[in-house]
């Protein structure tokens, strides 16, 4: 029972935790939080979190730290952090926290794209799961923009009965200065194509660097003083530093432990446990609770253009999730048989040889 309910219970609390984590940045970014700098808290916090995981956990299997190790934590900086965290929380500042979990399921599709001109996948369009892929490709995409492109009429479900006079002050004080429904798309879309080259660049590292608590640490770091510098170019006064304002404390201590350090030891659980499809297939759940919470928390209107794109996207993404675990069957199988068939071999060639 507990090897079930476990993983499940595991994920949920992941996609929970990151559903906080929309909701509270996008509260600190209208307190008037500048996304650079709190980009920047969350990267150096996240360090702090992850470097006790990386001693304790890896210490005795961690491999040696060479310089190409470095590079690769490098590259991973930039685009699985600074890029990716930069683009996304400037995006969800210019949008709201549903349209950022929806843009978040595009990553399979985003990451089969860029895969397949380095050979990490194959296309395969004379199969069904190949075709499954490129289908669920196209309509991930289709579903992006509908959601970039299409608002449409808002949905009445009501009013939440929950008032939570504190966001709606903070959505007063920051209705002034608008959001902008194209840029805050195309900025989401931006980081999850920035996602999807750090997750082929974590790919190869992790072939020769099989310590993913001490890479992510380097990473975070890194990524601690790039955001840091960018952080203080843009803007340098002390006060734009400040974290007095509670939901500016919360919102940076938060992302980084939770969103971070917890969430990236429970994945790492669950996928040795059940395997990296299974922790995939939890990724719409982070959308209908995001979307609750807004509506309840937040008081965002749900409309028709996000509810259809959402979908699409949703609907797109387990056609590549049925199409790559089909491929992965299919290549179990044949490996399967293939060292069947080898031990058949030694078996016939052991018995000729006692004969002779």
């Amino acid at each position: 029972m507990g090897g079930d309910y476990l993983p499940f219970l595991a994920m949920f609390l992941v996609q929970m935790g990151y559903a906080g984590m929309n909701i509270f940045v996008k509260l600190a970014m209208d307190s008037g939080m500048n996304p650079f700098i709190l980009v920047a808290y969350r990267q150096i916090f996240a360090t702090v979190a992850m470097i006790p995981f990386a001693y304790f956990l890896e210490r005795k299997t961690r491999p040696k730290i060479t310089r190409i190790v470095l590079f690769q934590a490098f590259l991973s900086s930039i685009f699985g952090a600074t890029l990716n965290q930069i683009l996304y929380f400037i995006g969800l500042k210019h949008s709201n926290p549903t349209l950022g979990c929806a843009f978040n399921n595009l990553f399979p599709a985003m990451t089969f794209l860029l895969a397949v001109p380095f050979r990490l996948e194959t296309v395969g369009i004379k199969t069904r799961p190949g075709q499954a892929k490129v289908l669920g490709t196209v309509v991930c995409i289709g579903g992006a923009m509908i959601l970039t492109f299409y608002r449409g009429h808002a949905i009445n479900i009501g009013e939440s009965g929950i008032h939570w006079k504190y966001a709606e002050q903070l959505k007063t004080r920051d209705s002034q200065s608008g959001a902008n429904f194209i840029l805050g798309p195309f900025l989401l879309i931006t980081s999850c194509i920035s996602w999807a080259i750090w997750f082929i660049i974590q790919g190869r590292m992790c072939v020769k660097f099989a310590a993913p608590y001490t890479s992510s640490t380097l990473m975070c770091f890194m990524a601690s003083i790039e955001c840091g510098v960018i952080g203080l170019f843009v803007d340098h006064q002390p006060s734009a530093w400040s974290l007095n304002d509670s939901i500016r404390l919360i919102a940076a201590l938060y992302s980084a432990i939770v969103c971070t350090a917890l969430a990236f030891c429970l994945m790492s659980w669950t996928i040795q446990r059940k395997g990296p499809l299974y922790v995939s297939v939890f990724s719409p759940l982070l959308l209908v609770i995001v979307a609750i919470l807004s509506w309840a928390l937040l008081r965002d209107k749900l409309h028709f253009g996000t509810v259809v794109g959402s979908l699409f996207v949703v609907l797109g993404l387990y056609a590549v999730l049925w199409g790559k675990g089909k491929e992965e069957n299919q290549r179990g199988s044949r490996e399967e048989a293939e060292e069947g068939k080898e031990d058949l071999e030694l078996q016939i060639n052991g018995k000729l040889y006692i004969r002779s």
